[in-house]
Parts: structure tokens; C-alpha cells; sequence
């Protein structure tokens, strides 16, 4: 069983943590079937989270994952600060790989409702840099 973490101590908070959980694996196993291949999940940094990244070939995916009771929510509940976010973590986890520098980004929102499928938008957000 996963274990409840310490920042999540409501029932409510904790319910909302792992709906997020599984959000993510079904999301991973849906970039999976699409060839991608997984680089990192969870990924916290000190410039902010990043929660699934993904490779194919020179391509190098942010992927950021929502559920929401409805599809429209989810793709619309990313708002340009947390991309800022996104962003600034991408930046520091390939400043650590040197294999990776190479690889174009690109940032993705992978959108997931109840009985619906997954709705990957590509490109998301574009950086300005």
C-alpha cells in the first residue's frame, strides 16, 4: 500500500494525491503504447515539479498531467505561472544531463476525465526563450 505523505493529512488532500497518482500511471502507460519512452516521474526541483518526462528520438516532453470529473477542465487548468514553473524545472533537470542537452523540448498537457480517453495536446505551451 502507498503510504500517506506527511504533507497530505486531510482525507480529502490525501483522496486528491492519489487520484493523482493513478491519473499519472495511466498516463505513462498511454505515452507508453505511443512509443514514448519515460525518462522521469514525480519529478521535484527546486524551481517546481514536473510530472512525467518523455523521450522520442531527439525529442525531449514535458508532460504535465491533469484529471478532471470533465475533459474541459482538465485542458484548462493549467494557468501561465505554473508553466513559468515547468519551465524553470525542465531548465534545471537537462542542465544535470548532459546526454539530454542535446534533445528539442517540447511541453505537453495530457488531459484525463472519467471513462474518457486521454487527451494529449501537444505543445501545449511554447517557451519564449
Amino acid at each position: 500500500m502507498t503510504r500517506r505523505p506527511a504533507h497530505r493529512k486531510t482525507k480529502t488532500g490525501f483522496a486528491a494525491w492519489r487520484q493523482g497518482r493513478r491519473a499519472e500511471f495511466w498516463a505513462v502507460l498511454y505515452l507508453r503504447l505511443k512509443f514514448y519512452r519515460i525518462v522521469a516521474r514525480n519529478l521535484r526541483l527546486p524551481a517546481g515539479e514536473i510530472d512525467v518526462v518523455a523521450k522520442r528520438g531527439a525529442l525531449l516532453v514535458f508532460i504535465e498531467v491533469k484529471y478532471r470529473p470533465q475533459m474541459a477542465a482538465a485542458r484548462s487548468s493549467i494557468r501561465p505561472r505554473q508553466w513559468q514553473r515547468i519551465e524553470a524545472a525542465a531548465g534545471q533537470f537537462v542542465g544535470k544531463r548532459p546526454a539530454l542537452q542535446l534533445c528539442r523540448w517540447r511541453f505537453d498537457v495530457l488531459a484525463l476525465a472519467r471513462w474518457r480517453f486521454p487527451l494529449h495536446i501537444k505543445n501545449a505551451w511554447r517557451s519564449r526563450s
